[in-house]
């Protein structure tokens, strides 16, 4: 039997119930890809992270939904550093996290506690609202984009607020204009309550259903929004029903820096 240890943390939150759920796993060295799918299907939330040390202040990062391996995920790097600096002694002001899909994360401690990411922030093209896009959003957006996800701007925060999608015809629908993987879609309109934007994010090809905190989207979304409205700094809320998360965003080139806390909610181990 191995005895692993275990940190459940909710990322982009302030307080515990907030933000979003992700389970952070340290080990010597990771498993086979079958057992980490497995255990991050046991635990059950959106992410498991799985960090393995490789120098004094760098580590091997990999990230699983319940339902597959993912090539980035905001809200478990954030969690997974959060836990290096609060629970695993790490002393220094930057980890830096070795990725195979998206290279060389850095997360870094500012002066008020939060954490701030340095990510890659990947191209965009606009493309036409398709019908198919429609009906399965239950909404037509004004305007949409292509690139990691499929990106839907609405009017007001209300109707981001209001949607309810249909998840098994957003599964099915591929991402115009290139793409990660089909079935995930980012809707988001301009406002909100002291904040720049509101969004809700979709992702039922990834296995699940909504994502009440996605640091991944957030590199679009600064994108687009920088793009449509030109501003490259937001203060930006994910309007998950029940939950929600804050998230502040910095596009500079093709990085965006994605600032948030974290707060631990559960410390253990795990027995396989």
């Amino acid at each position: 039997m191995s005895v692993l240890p275990f940190y459940q943390v909710d990322a982009f939150a302030s307080q515990a119930f907030e933000g979003n759920q992700a389970c952070i796993m340290p080990l010597e060295a990771f498993m086979p890809d079958d057992v980490m799918l497995a255990i991050a299907a046991e635990n059950n939330v959106a992410e498991t992270a799985f960090l393995v040390r490789t120098g004094e202040d760098a580590w091997n990062l990999r990230w699983f939904t319940p339902a597959v391996e993912v090539p980035l995920c905001g809200h478990a790097t954030l969690a997974a550093a959060h836990v290096l600096f609060s629970h695993e002694g790490f002393a220094g002001g930057t980890i830096g996290f070795d990725t195979v899909k998206s290279g060389r994360l850095t997360v870094r401690k500012l002066d008020d506690g939060r954490l701030e990411m340095d990510f890659p922030s990947a191209p965009i093209t606009e493309i036409d609202v398709s019908d198919e896009v429609a009906s399965a959003l239950g909404a037509r957006p004004l305007q949409a984009w292509g690139g990691m996800f499929y990106a839907a701007r609405f009017g007001t925060p209300e109707d981001i607020r209001d949607l309810a999608p249909d998840l098994k015809a957003l599964e099915q629908l591929g991402v115009p204009g290139g793409g990660w993987d089909r079935g995930n879609f980012g809707c988001f309109a301009p406002g909100g309550d002291g904040v720049d934007v509101t969004s809700r994010f979709f992702a039922p090809g990834s296995g699940i259903d909504e994502d009440p905190a996605t640091g991944s989207w957030h590199t679009m979304l600064a994108r687009v929004m920088s793009e449509y409205s030109g501003k490259d700094r937001l203060t930006c809320f994910q309007a998950y029903p029940g939950r929600g998360a804050r998230i502040d965003t910095h596009l500079q080139g093709t990085r965006v820096k994605l600032a948030g806390r974290a707060v631990t909610v559960i410390e253990g181990r795990f027995h396989i």
